[in-house]
C-alpha cells in the first residue's frame, strides 16, 4: 500500500506542477489588462525614450516617480536595446517574475524540509506549498497587487509586485542558509543589496520581505553569534545606502506620503469571506508553535497580523498592504504540515481538510481559466465567474502620438499613458506631483455640466491639450464646437476629439486683460 502511494505521489506531483506552470505561462502570454497595467506600461514607455531622465510617467512634468525602480529600469533598457514593444517587454517581465516566484517558493520550502526526505517527497511539498499560495484564500474573490491568489496573480503577473515577491522568496531562503552556515561578509552584503532591490521595486512587498527577514533571523537555529550579527548589520547598512542613493526617486520621502489611506480602506473589508480558507494554515502554525516557540513562520505571521491590525485601528489603511506577511507563512505552513512531524492520523485528517479547502479555493478562482480560454469554451458555471479584461485604448493610437496630452476622466487616464500619450491629471495618486490637486480639479471643471465654454477652453489651453477622450455621458464642449474635430469612435460610446489649437489660443487672447476682443488670434504655426 505504501509503495503504491509513493508511486502515485511521484507521478502526480510533477504533473500537477506542469499543469500549474502551463496555466501561469499562458496567462503571462495573454497578459489580460485590468488594474494598474497602464502605469507599468507607461513607466516602460518613458524609460524607453529617456533612460536617465524619464520624467513623470503619466503627465508631462519633470518629476521623480517611485515606479522607476531597478526592475523597471532594466525593462526600459531592454525595450530600448531590443526595440521590442512595451507590452512584449511586459510579457517577458511576467515570465521572468513567474520563474523567480516558482523557483523562489521551491528554494524557500526546501529550507524547511529534511534532506533525508527524498527528492519525490520534497517535490510534493513544494508543489503543495505553491498550490496553497495560489488557492488557499477565501470564497470571495479578491484581487490586489502583491496578493498571490491565482486570479490576482493572473492580472498582476507583469507587475513589479510579482517580481519583488519572487525575489523575496529567494531572499528568505538565502538568508536562512547564510544564518545556518555562518556565511562570510560578502554573502550578507549581497543580501543587503537584494533587500534594497526588493524595497525599491515594490515598496509594500519590500515591507513584507523585511518582516520575513526579521522572522528568519528571530527563528534562526542556532542563535547567530556576534560575528554574524555584525555581518547582518553591514548588510543592512549597504542596503540603506543603496536606498538613499537611488537616483530616480527619494525612497525615504515615501514615509511622508499622503492620500493613500482611503484607497486602501477596501483591504479591511469582508475579511472572513476573503481569507477563511486560511484556517488550516493557522492551525498548522499553532502546531509549529507547540514544537518551536521561535518558529520563523510563526514569527512572520505574528508580525504581519500585528501590522495589519495596527493599520485598521489607527486608520492607516495603507498598512493593510502588509497582509501577505500573515497570509504567506500560513499558506507555507499548511503545505508543510501535510508532510511534517506528528501522528499519522492527525496528518491524514489535516490533509483531508486542506484538500477540501484547496478545492473550494480552486472553484472560487476558476474564472481565471477565462484569461487563457475563450469564454464559449468554458462550462457555464465557470464562464459565469469570468470577468472580461479591460479593452484598452489602442484604438486611438493612429492619431494620439507619444508625448501628446490627452484630456480624459479617471478610468481612461489609467490606460492612455500606456501608449505613450500623457493625461492632464494622473490616473493614480502621485505625491511627487506638486500640482496633482489642481490638475484633478481642472479635469473635473472641464467635464462638469455647469462649466462655461470659456472655462473649458482655458483648461485646454493651460495644459496644452491635443486630444480629448469623451464618453457619451460626459459633459464638455459640444461635438459641434469649432474648437473640436471629431476623429474616431471607440468602444463603449467613447469618442476621440482633436483640439483645434487656433480656437483655444483665440480664447486665451480674448480673455487676456488689456487686450481688445477684436484682436484676432495668431495663426497656429
Amino acid at each position: 500500500m505504501r509503495a503504491a502511494s509513493n508511486a502515485a505521489l511521484r507521478a502526480a506531483a510533477p504533473l500537477v506542477l506542469l499543469l500549474l506552470l502551463a496555466l501561469l505561462v499562458a496567462v503571462a502570454v495573454r497578459l489580460p489588462w485590468a488594474g494598474d497595467l497602464g502605469i507599468h506600461a507607461a513607466t516602460v514607455e518613458r524609460l524607453r525614450h529617456d533612460l536617465l531622465d524619464p520624467g513623470n510617467p503619466l503627465v508631462d512634468e519633470k518629476t521623480p516617480s517611485p515606479y522607476y525602480s531597478p526592475w523597471t529600469v532594466f525593462l526600459g533598457a531592454l525595450a530600448d536595446i531590443t526595440g521590442l514593444g512595451t507590452f512584449t517587454v511586459l510579457r517577458i517581465a511576467a515570465l521572468i517574475s513567474l520563474t523567480l516566484l516558482v523557483t523562489g517558493v521551491w528554494r524557500f520550502t526546501g529550507t524547511f524540509t529534511d534532506a533525508s526526505m527524498g527528492r519525490t517527497r520534497r517535490t510534493a511539498v513544494s508543489v503543495l506549498v505553491l498550490l496553497c499560495l495560489l488557492l488557499l484564500w477565501g470564497t470571495s474573490l479578491f484581487n490586489w497587487s502583491g496578493f498571490l491568489g491565482l486570479n490576482s496573480l493572473a492580472l498582476t503577473v507583469s507587475y513589479p509586485s510579482t517580481f519583488a515577491l519572487g525575489v523575496s522568496f529567494h531572499f528568505w531562503a538565502l538568508l536562512r542558509g547564510a544564518l545556518a552556515r555562518g556565511s562570510g561578509l560578502p554573502v550578507f552584503l549581497g543580501l543587503g543589496l537584494l533587500w534594497s532591490v526588493i524595497l525599491l521595486s515594490h515598496q509594500f512587498s519590500g515591507v513584507v520581505a523585511s518582516f520575513g527577514a526579521l522572522a528568519m533571523v528571530a527563528g534562526a537555529w542556532p542563535w547567530p553569534v556576534r560575528a554574524v550579527w555584525t555581518r547582518l548589520a553591514a548588510g543592512l547598512a549597504i542596503g540603506a545606502v543603496v536606498l538613499a542613493a537611488w537616483p530616480y526617486y527619494s525612497f525615504f520621502s515615501l514615509f511622508h506620503a499622503q492620500g493613500l489611506e482611503e484607497i486602501h480602506r477596501a483591504l479591511y473589508g469582508n475579511l472572513l469571506g476573503r481569507y477563511w480558507l486560511l484556517l488550516p494554515g493557522v492551525f498548522a502554525l499553532a502546531l509549529r508553535l507547540r514544537r518551536d516557540r521561535r518558529d520563523p513562520l510563526v514569527v512572520f505571521f505574528v508580525l504581519g497580523v500585528l501590522m495589519f491590525v495596527a493599520g485598521g485601528v489607527s486608520g492607516h489603511y495603507s498598512w493593510g498592504r502588509v497582509l501577505p506577511a500573515a497570509v504567506i507563512p500560513a499558506q507555507v505552513a499548511a503545505g508543510l504540515e501535510v508532510f511534517g512531524a506528528g501522528r499519522r492520523a492527525v496528518r491524514t485528517a489535516f490533509a483531508a481538510v486542506l484538500s477540501a479547502a484547496l478545492l473550494a479555493g480552486a472553484w472560487t478562482q476558476s474564472g481565471t481559466l477565462g484569461y487563457v480560454l475563450p469564454r464559449d469554451a468554458l462550462p457555464r458555471p465557470i464562464a459565469d465567474r469570468y470577468n472580461p479584461p479591460w479593452r484598452g485604448y489602442q484604438w486611438m493610437t493612429p492619431w494620439a502620438k507619444y508625448g501628446d496630452v490627452v484630456l480624459a476622466t479617471m478610468f481612461p487616464a489609467r490606460q492612455i499613458p500606456a501608449y505613450g500619450a500623457y493625461t492632464v491629471a494622473p490616473g493614480y495618486p502621485d505625491f511627487f506631483l506638486p500640482d496633482e490637486t489642481a490638475r484633478t480639479r481642472a479635469v473635473d471643471t472641464y467635464f462638469a455640466p455647469g462649466t462655461t465654454r470659456a472655462e473649458r477652453l482655458d483648461v485646454l489651453r493651460r495644459y496644452e491639450v491635443r486630444w480629448i477622450v469623451s464618453h457619451r455621458d460626459d459633459a464638455g464642449l459640444a461635438a459641434t464646437d469649432p474648437a473640436l474635430h471629431r476623429v474616431a469612435t471607440g468602444p463603449g460610446g467613447q469618442t476621440l476629439y482633436e483640439v483645434r489649437s487656433s480656437a483655444t489660443r483665440a480664447n486665451a487672447v480674448r480673455s487676456s486683460p488689456g487686450v481688445p476682443r477684436s484682436v484676432p488670434a495668431r495663426p497656429t504655426p
